[in-house]
């Protein structure tokens, strides 16, 4: 659980009876959908720990964006949030990004950005130690052939 109490969306997914509720309206609205009713469903989606689910939210929430100027800045911080659960870094500090620089006071935005910096900082090591133990391990085998082919001789 994470100690940044405004990044709680992060961790915190809907029953599947409440994601149920919102599936049931964005299906019955159908073609006509309602942006807030798109807008509820993705941030249900977004908000689950089933990938599928994080996926099409951000494509829901894409839309939006794309589509509905006046609700830019409602889908920013879940655009982000989606990204990051996804492991789309980069795309979630963008969006992460563009909601501080028009609230740098936003709490939930600065809270997630800590997490996405933990986060990459952590794959990035992770990086680094798998490449260094490859090296290693290249080096190992490298210089055990280097010596069996010296004894040969």
């Amino acid at each position: 659980m994470t100690q940044l109490p405004y990044a709680i969306d992060a961790e915190t997914p809907l029953s599947q009876a409440e994601l149920d509720v919102l599936r049931a309206q964005y299906e019955k609205e159908d073609v006509m959908v309602g942006v807030q009713t798109k807008f509820n469903y993705a941030w249900g989606l977004v908000k689950s720990n089933v990938r599928a689910d994080q996926h099409l939210g951000v494509m829901l929430l894409s839309e939006i964006f794309r589509t509905s100027p006046e609700r830019r800045r409602e889908c920013l911080y879940y655009l982000a949030l989606g990204n990051y659960k996804l492991g789309n870094y980069a795309q979630a500090r963008k969006y992460n990004d563009l909601l501080l620089e028009n609230e740098p006071g936003n709490l939930q935005a600065t809270n997630l950005q800590t997490l996405i910096d933990d986060k990459v900082a952590k794959e990035g090591l992770m990086g680094v130690a798998i490449v260094s133990g490859v090296a290693v391990a290249a080096g190992v085998i490298g210089g055990i052939l280097l010596r069996n082919l010296g004894r040969k001789r």
